[in-house]
């Protein structure tokens, strides 16, 4: 069997696939060596989720680690309430719903049912402005669980020495950017970003 898929490398493949090299090599390394301030305050934010104390509900249950066979997926879930069947997922700031927000949480759903949960809703919450979105679940959003089930199967075949990167933006935003030798030259990230 394949190393499992963490569900945070579906968000971060859809931003730039070689990140995954990255995020997996920084894994275990002290985040102040190649965090922005950005993802430093996105930590911090769900200290309270991944130390199991956001709620003291018997119905809600936080920072569960969960893994999906089906799609060969880990994660581990910020928050889902039984009563409700309402899965969430937490970002420090949500300026926009991209894809690969939305493949977390079918990751997220995926392993949730496969577990036993009776999933029922997504939503994902920005914790700044105290914004909800509600996410279609994947049976109610074909084309986009068809981008989910191919964003995987690219994953388990990427070959970052064939992978050339022609998104200049993405490359500005990318905490990796320093170290990478897949960016688009004299880019160089933007601390204040």
């Amino acid at each position: 069997m394949e190393e499992p898929i963490p569900a945070t490398c579906l968000n971060d493949f859809v931003f730039c696939p070689a990140s995954i090299y990255f995020h997996r090599f920084y894994d275990g390394m002290d985040n102040m060596a190649f965090q922005r301030k950005d993802q430093i305050n996105g930590t911090a934010a769900h200290h309270a989720i991944d130390n199991n104390r956001y709620s003291t509900s018997r119905d809600v249950i936080t920072s569960l680690e969960a893994y999906s066979e089906k799609f060969n997926l880990i994660c581990k879930i910020d928050s889902f309430n039984a009563r409700t069947g309402t899965l969430v997922e937490r970002k420090k700031r949500v300026k926009q719903i991209y894809d690969g927000y939305i493949f977390q949480m079918y990751a997220q759903y995926f392993c949730m049912i496969e577990n036993g949960y009776n999933v029922e809703k997504l939503q994902i919450y920005s914790m700044d402005d105290n914004k909800t979105y509600k996410i279609r679940l994947p049976n109610d959003d074909p084309e986009m669980f068809a981008k989910f089930k191919n964003v995987i199967e690219q994953i388990m075949y990427f070959d970052l020495e064939s992978f050339v990167q022609t998104n200049a933006e993405k490359c500005r935003h990318c905490i990796y950017e320093p170290a990478c030798d897949r960016t688009l030259d004299g880019l160089g990230g933007d601390e204040s970003d």
